[in-house]
């Protein structure tokens, strides 16, 4: 769970499993052992989410002609997500998803998830985002293609609706996201707009730097898109981490949580015989 005792890292499968469950369990297993705290998938109700004509469009795909044969494809039911569940118990990793719809959200809320995770697609749906409060789950909520204003419009309506927001997540949503266009800077503007609130950063840069900086300017939770080959098919690969690269991420936010320590200034006992050695003169009294 987040707190902030540690950076709550969160793997974000979503739907780099391509539709496949075996896919997606190894994700997780090796989620589980790059020292994750959680993974994430991403949940639709095809005919609600897409419209006819879009699913109609031909595009060729492993699935078939249409791009409703690719949609339904990716798209998990009961059956994988009581999978995942029992997986995700079974060796000791928390998971969740980002519904896209209403009655995603209810299928959703048939597993004891820590969270509901709102995708900055839906961040300015008011009705969605009033439904996800309802529902008693405390959500995480990202705020790409948001300005301010925005977030703020957002957040409002979810605590009118008695929502519980558990992190605020400063996001670019492009993929790969440049550089020039990450804002680290937005943490610090979410934390002084929101103060009663955790931020944290969902991240789609390359890279592991600005995941790790971000953690070091006050981001609590840390989300990252993952895969097993970023050479693989489908429209999130390349903005992804591959599994050694999250494992190294973890790796230095572990350590950040350490070199960060309290903040008090202190004579370290490993201090005082190299103070001995190399001070000529200790004649300043501490006031």
């Amino acid at each position: 769970m987040i707190s902030d005792k540690g950076t709550y890292v969160i793997a974000e499968i979503g739907i780099n499993h391509n539709g496949d469950i075996h896919k997606a369990f190894e994700m997780i297993r090796k989620a589980r052992d790059a020292g994750c705290d959680a993974v994430k998938f991403q949940k639709r109700t095809i005919e609600i989410v897409y419209s006819h004509d879009e699913l109609a469009k031909p595009r060729d795909n492993v699935f078939g002609p249409t791009n409703g044969d690719l949609k339904r494809g990716l798209e998990f039911g009961k059956a994988e997500y009581d999978a995942i569940d029992a997986l995700a118990r079974e060796i000791g990793i928390e998971w969740f998803a980002s519904p896209w719809d209403e009655p995603s959200t209810e299928f959703l809320l048939n597993y004891d998830t820590p969270y509901i995770k709102i995708a900055s697609a839906m961040v300015m749906d008011r009705d969605f985002l009033v439904h996800c409060a309802k529902s008693g789950r405390p959500l995480l909520v990202s705020t790409g293609m948001c300005d301010l204003q925005m977030v703020s419009s957002a957040v409002n309506t979810i605590e009118r609706a008695s929502g519980q927001i558990a992190c605020l997540y400063h996001c670019t949503s492009t993929y790969p996201t440049l550089d020039e266009e990450i804002n680290l800077l937005g943490i610090n503007t979410l934390q002084k707009a929101f103060p009663h609130l955790p931020i944290g950063f969902s991240g789609h840069e390359r890279g592991i730097l600005p995941s790790v900086c971000a953690a070091a300017m006050g981001a609590v939770s840390i989300e990252r898109h993952v895969t097993l080959d970023r050479n693989d098919w489908g429209s999130d690969q390349k903005a992804s981490l591959e599994m050694n690269e999250m494992a190294e991420l973890v790796s230095q936010l572990r350590r950040l949580e350490v070199v960060r320590g309290d903040g008090q200034l202190r004579v370290y006992d490993d201090e005082k015989p190299i103070a001995e050695k190399l001070r000529r003169k200790d004649t300043l009294q501490a006031a």
